[in-house]
């Protein structure tokens, strides 16, 4: 099992920055350039025991992702668990904390076992590569719409 995490600190209130990951459709925002990501059940409600589906596309190949929340915790913890994706192993928790007045920590920590056993370690080197492409953009539009709403 491997563990990937990201940090960043952003100015806004906890509950703001817990109901913006809520909101599935942003997804769609923070998600990089050249991955589309369409949300399946369209009229999702994140709850404890939901599954959303979502379908990425990445280089022209679709992967159907089915992720299970496992814990809502509200205004400081969201996980979930893929059900269905490429990885025989991911478990994403996005903890929130705040950390002063008007400050958040943003933590993201996914932990993944990659596919084909002892093959698909010999691509942990890619995968955690593109794992900081992606939270690196992710962080940085959750930072930027949320500081520009203050």
């Amino acid at each position: 099992m491997k563990t990937y995490e990201k940090i960043t600190l952003i100015n806004c209130d906890v509950q703001v920055l817990f109901d913006f990951h809520l909101d599935v459709k942003n997804l769609e925002t923070i998600s990089p350039k050249g991955i589309k990501v369409t949300l399946l059940n369209k009229n999702f409600t994140p709850k404890e025991g939901a599954v959303l589906e979502l379908q990425t596309v990445k280089n022209f190949i679709p992967i159907l992702w089915k992720v299970r929340i496992e814990k809502l915790q509200s205004p400081n913890l969201l996980v979930d668990l893929a059900l269905q994706s490429p990885f025989s192993f991911w478990e994403h928790s996005h903890i929130f904390t705040q950390t002063s007045e008007g400050v958040c920590e943003l933590k993201d920590v996914v932990q993944y076992k990659a596919p084909f056993g002892v093959l698909g370690l010999m691509f942990d080197f890619f995968i955690h590569h593109e794992l900081e492409k992606m939270f690196v953009f992710r962080h940085s539009v959750t930072k930027q719409i949320l500081e520009d709403k203050k």
